[in-house]
């Protein structure tokens, strides 16, 4: 067994299945140590069921740039007591009603127009899945944002990399840290089973690890990675 899988069945093990990405309107439990109470979807990868939810996701993967989950959930939740969770409503809702909307998720300036940018990229989808090169060409979507559309809304095998990523691998040095994104997807991808479902988990499972252990000052006491780890100076 590789390292990487060797990884997924330790913290698979540990945390059980994560059930991303959370959906307002899905009465499910919450595994995570932080973030939303209801929402996940643990073992059903069934999610998401209609353009709705899949707006939804990513609306809420452009606005969780650079800020944390709760905070996006509010900014969620303001949107669609407005009747804004669908695209046609982000275009013609005022934009002061907008930017007062998604302040929670901050940088409420650029997301608004971020938002107002997807949605009418979505529109032109009528339904079809987007390429990756058509995501990236949107304004306001990088790398991230558009492999986390891809895998959580459309249910795609593209791994995502986020900085947690980068900090428990290259502690386990499995990648360097200063690796380029695309490098340490394909790094991912090539060592994994090419499915989404272990992709989603994965993701979610490295995000739940440094959450509560893998933090910019690691907590080894106790982490369930401690055995894999190289240098014990870390």
């Amino acid at each position: 067994m590789n390292q990487f899988l060797k990884v997924y069945k330790i913290l698979m093990k540990e945390y059980g299945p994560q059930g991303w990405w959370p959906l307002l309107e899905h009465k499910g439990s919450n595994p995570t140590a932080s973030g939303r109470i209801t929402g996940y979807h643990p073992g059903d990868y069934s999610l998401p069921k209609d353009d709705h939810q899949i707006f939804e996701i990513c609306v809420g993967a452009i606005l969780t740039q650079n800020t944390a989950w709760p905070n996006v959930e509010r900014a969620l939740l303001n949107l669609r007591r407005l009747g804004a969770l669908n695209p046609e409503r982000i275009l013609s809702l005022e934009e002061d009603k907008l930017r007062s909307a998604i302040r929670p998720a901050g940088y409420f300036n650029q997301k608004a127009k971020k938002l107002r940018t997807f949605s009418k990229f979505f529109l032109t989808l009528k339904g079809r899945i987007p390429l990756r090169e058509e995501l990236l060409s949107v304004w306001g979507v990088g790398r991230e944002t558009a492999d986390s559309i891809l895998l959580y809304a459309y249910r795609q095998p593209i791994f995502v990399v986020d900085a947690y990523t980068r900090r428990v691998f290259s502690r386990l040095n499995l990648i360097m840290h200063d690796w380029d994104y695309d490098k340490i997807r394909k790094e991912f991808e090539r060592n994994l089973p090419r499915n989404f479902e272990t992709y989603q988990e994965f993701h979610a499972l490295i995000v739940e690890h440094a959450k509560r252990f893998c933090k910019k000052t690691p907590e080894c006491s106790g982490c369930p990675l401690r055995s894999l780890v190289k240098d014990e100076s870390i």
